[in-house]
């Protein structure tokens, strides 16, 4: 993409009008996290431009600004990769949140994606007259006959509505905001959310000397990381390809059982329907233990059913008790953000997430393509972003073959420059 005549001038206008319009060769790519990195890498391959429009300062804008310090992938890298080009070799077999930024600028630099940064979308709209998306941002209103939803599943934090939440006089963080437990020293913390950031952030608490309590409000599949030395996904991958899906379900809570224990017993009660199962149908990811469980076993982390309300100095657990509290942490996950942008358009439900289940979820109708919702993490992203390219690669070289004028029709006082990359 390059930039183009009267940019500078446009960008300070206050008021903006319809000549402020950008005509893009090639899609437009909403978010430049992994899932836009992959798909713009992709089309790449396939000779086909793409502009990329990202509402933060910088690639992969979750990891870097919203994760805590302690994270690592959870998965072996092997699941964890961009199509194209893989982990350096001399990467650990689970990586940081660190090197995986590393991983990504290195992605970015190596395709030459250069996403055009702090463009937050604000509406994004298909014109049934021109046959184009129009993609709004604060600054321009972008044109292109295809576009790339890649604001994924965690676009936004998920904040619940707790009775008394307003009225506590402590800190109130979600795990967002959340990077190491030192703030939280000698505090008596309360952590809403058992799911995979609720355990780290529980366990690296403990580093600081907090007893965290813990909050499940719900069921949990808990499984142990690795079993045997090899990664609990990678036998459930393995498995899959041979056996039933609910036989390996069975099979894998019998390993995790035998491993970590009756996790019921400790107040993580499992679902009745098997963890892989549940996530392919719910999306609800089974925690992985990197050591939580020992923690919760020994009483550093203490388990409690569901807060009843939050009060000026603590909380009321549904069990009666009542305790004194410092700070709340919500690790109450994410959600999709695409309702607030994406209108006019039916592929996705109202919680933001396509009505298509995976593999069919990466393409709608005008040109529409979405990557990175599937519920299957890097993996899932990969599957899509090989997809959408070949898709629109075909398209791509119809056109050319037809020496295709479309671009030609639309009003010239409407089109600042044309944008190639």
């Amino acid at each position: 993409m390059g930039s183009y005549k009267g940019e500078d001038q446009h960008r300070h206008h206050h008021h903006r009008n319809e000549s402020n319009c950008v005509l893009v060769h090639g899609p437009i790519i909403v978010g430049a996290g992994p899932s836009g990195l992959a798909t713009s890498a992709c089309l790449k391959q396939q000779s086909v431009p793409s502009l990329i429009l990202e509402k933060s300062d910088c690639i992969a804008s979750l990891w870097q600004h919203r994760t805590y310090d302690r994270l690592k992938l959870h998965l072996p890298k092997q699941f964890c990769e961009l199509p194209l080009l893989g982990f350096p070799h001399n990467f650990p077999k689970y990586p940081t949140k660190h090197q995986f930024i590393s991983y990504m600028e290195t992605y970015a630099s190596h395709f030459s994606i250069k996403p055009r940064f702090n463009q937050a979308v604000i509406k994004a709209e298909f014109d049934h007259v021109l046959g184009f998306w129009r993609v709004k941002t604060q600054d321009f209103e972008y044109l292109s006959r295809w576009l790339i939803v890649a604001t994924g599943e965690n676009a936004e934090p998920v904040i619940p509505d707790i009775p008394g939440i307003d009225r506590f006089k402590g800190r109130v963080v979600h795990t967002s905001l959340y990077k190491s437990g030192s703030v939280f020293k000698n505090q008596r913390v309360l952590v809403i959310g058992c799911g995979n950031s609720g355990m780290e952030v529980c366990l690296d608490l403990c580093r600081f000397n907090v007893i965290p309590h813990m909050v499940v409000r719900n069921t949990v599949h808990v499984l142990p990381r690795e079993m045997f030395g090899f990664s609990t996904f990678g036998i459930a991958m393995a498995l899959v390809k041979w056996f039933p899906l609910k036989l390996v379900d069975k099979l894998l809570l019998l390993l995790a059982n035998f491993t970590l224990g009756n996790t019921d017993q400790m107040g993580l009660r499992r679902p009745k329907t098997g963890p892989i199962e549940l996530k392919n149908v719910t999306g609800k990811t089974p925690v992985l233990d990197v050591g939580a469980l020992s923690q919760i076993k020994s009483g550093k982390i203490k388990v409690i059913e569901g807060v009843k309300e939050i009060t000026r100095n603590g909380a009321k657990f549904v069990d009666g008790q009542e305790k004194e509290i410092d700070s709340i942490i919500l690790a109450t996950g994410y959600k999709s953000n695409v309702p607030t942008w994406l209108k006019g358009c039916e592929f996705f439900t109202k919680d933001g997430m396509p009505k298509s289940p995976f593999p069919n979820g990466w393409k709608a109708e005008t040109g529409l393509y979405t990557v990175g919702f599937t519920r299957r993490g890097l993996l899932g992203t990969a599957s899509d972003a090989v997809n959408i390219a070949k898709d629109i690669g075909e398209q791509w070289r119809t056109i050319k073959e037809c020496n295709d004028s479309n671009f030609n029709y639309l009003p010239q006082r409407n089109v600042v420059q044309k944008v190639k990359k």
